[in-house]
């Protein structure tokens, strides 16, 4: 038995004088225009830039079509609108809304340099790969992992953001230390499982100050739930009292 299909559009019942139908020759269309806001509160903090500027780029400058700049907030934004895995990209660097909120002038990727390249305006998930895998020490001689990140660096800007806003210093802060698990569910490097959660995860460590994020440090799970955590205050109470010698600081953790 054949099928009646309308495969230009559909229609369905009108609204007052009002037409409605469904097409499919939108072109171009996203789920995420939401991340139009997250770019103007960037533009405002200039998140993006200062956290490009933790990375070094040993890469040939003539073979470049995309930034440090670019790659990072290609990722940076990506995560914030939910693609946490690098596949996504994919097929999120097709997407011209992403190619503009990384800041990308040929937004449909027609100028390309090479011809495999055209459609897609951002990064592969390769490309992506490389960028996070980049180590300081091997950097300057690996074949493709030429960009290395100064982890330090991205330490001290978490804590900068959080003094930044504030126009004087408080009287007093509570910095807030936490474990939380991170479910893994295939053959991670580092995996373990772990009772409590009692699933197979890592076991990050948190640092707040009310909604402001001071540290992440990513663990494996065979470690104690307060492993690190002394160093970690010892960096960032010091960057704190440079700025706010006066200032009361309180810590507050669980039981572990």
């Amino acid at each position: 038995m054949n099928t009646e299909c309308k495969p230009e559009q559909l229609e369905f019942q009108s609204l007052g004088r009002r037409e409605v139908m469904g097409r499919f020759d939108g072109g171009r269309i996203t789920s995420d225009g939401g991340g139009l806001l997250l770019r103007e509160v960037d533009r405002h903090i200039g998140l993006l830039d200062r956290l490009a500027a933790c990375f070094t780029d040993h890469r040939n400058p003539e073979s470049i079509e995309h930034s440090v700049r670019d790659l990072v907030a290609q990722r940076v934004y990506g995560l914030a609108l939910g693609y946490e895995d690098l596949n996504d990209h994919d097929d999120l660097r097709k997407d011209s809304t992403l190619a503009l909120l990384v800041g990308k002038r040929d937004l449909t990727g027609e100028q390309r340099v090479r011809k495999q390249d055209r459609g897609n305006p951002l990064a592969a998930l390769s490309t992506l790969n490389r960028l996070e895998l980049g180590l300081p020490e091997s950097a300057t001689s690996d074949r493709y992992k030429r960009i290395a990140a100064d982890s330090d660096a991205m330490d001290r800007l978490l804590v900068d953001l959080f003094l930044e806003s504030y126009r004087k210093p408080p009287q007093e802060i509570w910095l807030d230390l936490d474990a939380t698990d991170d479910p893994l569910h295939g053959q991670q490097e580092g995996r373990f499982f772990h009772g409590y959660y009692r699933c197979y995860c890592y076991l990050p460590l948190y640092i707040f100050s009310g909604e402001h994020l001071l540290c992440a440090r990513l663990r494996t799970a065979d470690k104690d739930a307060s492993s690190g955590s002394v160093d970690e205050l010892q960096r960032i109470v010091g960057q704190i009292r440079a700025r706010w010698p006066k200032t009361r600081i309180i810590i507050r953790a669980d039981a572990g």
